[in-house]
C-alpha cells in the first residue's frame, strides 16, 4: 500500500518553485508514513511540519465540534435548529439537516462580512431557504457562520475557540481553527490556480458565473478571504472560519480523523459523534454543485472514488483532501499551496486514493523525488 501510494505521489509534477505537497497515512492510531515534495517556498523544502490552508476540509472538524458540544448536552443531531435558534428561518430544520448541507441556506438574500457574526446572523434572519430536506446542495461558505451561531448558542463559545480547548490543545494536532502568530512562519503561500484552456461548459460553472444565480450568491453570501492570495495572509490565518478557515500540515490533518475514531489516546470524540460523522444523511443531485454528492452530518462520502473504501472525510478548494475508513481505521491527508481549479480534487489526489485501493499501482513510475519521513 505504501510503496504503490510513493509511486502515485512521485508522479506530482510541481509546476513553479515555491511550491510543494504533502501525503500521510495514519493506521490504528500510528502514523505509517509522511511523503513531501517541492518547496513550501523558494529555497525552503516542503517538509512534514509545512502548514497550510486547507479550505473546505475544515468543514468535518468544526462539525465534529458542534456533535460534541451537543453530545456534551444529552443532545443529537435530531434537535431542531429552532430550538436553539428560534429566529432560524426554517427552525424545523434538524441539526443533522443543517450539517449535510439540506437547509436550503447556501446562499443568503443580503450578504454580509465573515468577521462581523452579528451582521451574518441577522443576513440569515432575514432570508428566504431555497430548499428543504430531503433535497440538498452544498453551503460552501454559509456553513461557517451558521456553525459558530449554533456553537455559541450551547456553549457560549465559538468552533475556533472550542477546537482549540476541547480537541487540538490536548492531543497537539497540527491542525489549527485560528492560526496563533507562532505558527505564521510555518505556513507555505498558495499559488493561485492556472487557467490552461477554457473552464467546461457544464451547468455548475454557467450558474457561477451568473451574479443572478443562487449558486453565485452561494460562494458571495459571506463576505472576506477567499482567493489564493487573501488566504495567504495572517488575518484569513487568524480568523477562525469553520467552513474553510482551517490551517493544517497532512500530518495533522490525517491525525485529526484517528482522533475522530478513537485511535488517539486522550481523544475527546464518543461512539456516538463518531457514528454522526460517518452515517449517510442525503445523497443524489446536489443543488449547488449540479452533480451527485453525499453527506454525513458534517462530512462528504460521495464520490465514492475520493474516500476510500466506506470511508467519509471533505475536499478543499484547490485540491487539499481528506479521508478516514472506519472499517480499516486508516486515514489519509493530501496538502499542497499549488493549487487547481475545481471544487472537488482533481486527478492527483484521485489517483493517490486509486493507488490507496489498490486500483491504480503506477506501475513503473520511479519512486524518487520524495521524501520519506
Amino acid at each position: 500500500m505504501i510503496d504503490a501510494l510513493q509511486k502515485a505521489f512521485a508522479r506530482l509534477q510541481e509546476r513553479e518553485a515555491g511550491t510543494g505537497a504533502s501525503v500521510c497515512l495514519w493506521q490504528g492510531g500510528r502514523e505509517l508514513c509522511t511523503l513531501c515534495t517541492g518547496e513550501s517556498r523558494p529555497g525552503s523544502p516542503w517538509g512534514r511540519d509545512t502548514l497550510v490552508p486547507i479550505y473546505s476540509a475544515t468543514k468535518p472538524a468544526s462539525a465534529a465540534c458542534l456533535l460534541l458540544a451537543l453530545y456534551d448536552c444529552c443532545q443529537g443531531p435530531e434537535l431542531e435548529v429552532g430550538e436553539l435558534w428560534p429566529a432560524f428561518p426554517a427552525p424545523h430544520c434538524t441539526i443533522g439537516e443543517l450539517l449535510s448541507h439540506q437547509s436550503g441556506l447556501a446562499a443568503w438574500d443580503t450578504s454580509a462580512p465573515q468577521g462581523d457574526l452579528e451582521a451574518c446572523r441577522a443576513a440569515i434572519e432575514k432570508s428566504t431557504p431555497l430548499w428543504g430536506p430531503p433535497q440538498h446542495g452544498y453551503h460552501p461558505h454559509t456553513f461557517g457562520p451558521m456553525l459558530d451561531i449554533l456553537m455559541q448558542e450551547l456553549t457560549g463559545q465559538r468552533i475556533g475557540a472550542y477546537w482549540e480547548e476541547r480537541v487540538r490543545g490536548p492531543l497537539g494536532l497540527d491542525f489549527y481553527i485560528g492560526l496563533p502568530p507562532s505558527e505564521y512562519g510555518r505556513v507555505a503561500p498558495l499559488h493561485a490556480p492556472k487557467l490552461r484552456g477554457p473552464l467546461p461548459d457544464t451547468p455548475f460553472y454557467r450558474a457561477f458565473f451568473n451574479p443572478a444565480s443562487p449558486v453565485y450568491r452561494a460562494f458571495h453570501s459571506v463576505l472576506g478571504p477567499d482567493s489564493a492570495a487573501e488566504m495567504s495572509t495572517p488575518e484569513a490565518w487568524a480568523m477562525a472560519c469553520p467552513a474553510k478557515g482551517g490551517v493544517a500540515s497532512a500530518r495533522g490533518l490525517a491525525a485529526f480523523y484517528q482522533a475522530l475514531l478513537g485511535l488517539l489516546p486522550g481523544s475527546p470524540f464518543p461512539t456516538e459523534v463518531t457514528d454522526w460523522l460517518r452515517t449517510p444523511m442525503c445523497s443524489g443531485p446536489d443543488a449547488t454543485l449540479a452533480e451527485p454528492t453525499g453527506f454525513t452530518c458534517g462530512a462528504m462520502y460521495e464520490p465514492a472514488e475520493l474516500f476510500g473504501r466506506g470511508g467519509f472525510g471533505h475536499a478543499g478548494a484547490g485540491g487539499c483532501h481528506a479521508f478516514c475508513e472506519p472499517n480499516s481505521g486508516l486515514s489519509f491527508a493530501f496538502t499542497m499551496n499549488d493549487m487547481e481549479i475545481g471544487i472537488l480534487p482533481g486527478e492527483r489526489v484521485r489517483r493517490l486514493v486509486r493507488a490507496l485501493r489498490g486500483d491504480d499501482a503506477e506501475k513503473g513510475c520511479p519512486a524518487a523525488p520524495v521524501v520519506l519521513q
